[in-house]
């Protein structure tokens, strides 16, 4: 990611208020995979006026200017996180939620394998595992 979420809205011409520069700077900030209420309390944070109301839009029209990515996974909450991201899948822990991004070479290689051999060209996929921790000497 070479340019900043700001910048991004800058050159599709968003017009871009205070509420949403404050807005664009907490995703931008983020390292994980927040949710609108998520950005709400971070971005309220900063600027006590911003409302709910305000990031549901400003992250709508950010989605649809291609600037974040929706992600939904089995809880229900719709997350985001910036859409020019370099390739990943995620693995969502069942019991804390937490999103982790990893990059497997041999899932990848696996992937194009079984398209080729069914007589497809990959153009893209979505992985997305679901687990819970493994205690230590018990599984």
């Amino acid at each position: 990611m070479t340019d900043t979420i700001l910048q991004r809205c800058e050159t599709r011409n968003l017009r871009m208020t205070d509420q949403r520069r404050v807005i664009a700077d907490v995703l931008q900030q983020a390292d994980d995979h927040p949710d609108v209420e998520e950005l709400y309390n971070r971005a309220s944070a900063v600027d006590p006026r911003i409302s709910l109301a305000t990031v549901y839009r400003t992250v709508k029209l950010f989605e649809e200017a291609g600037i974040l990515a929706k992600r939904e996974f089995l809880d229900g909450r719709a997350r985001y996180e910036t859409a020019d991201r370099e390739h990943h899948d995620h693995l969502i822990d069942l019991q804390s939620g937490e999103v982790i991004e990893f990059v497997e070479p041999e899932i990848e290689a696996l992937q194009e394998k079984i398209a080729a051999k069914l007589g497809y060209r990959l153009k893209g996929h979505r992985l997305e595992l679901y687990g819970v921790p493994v205690k230590r000497g018990s599984e």
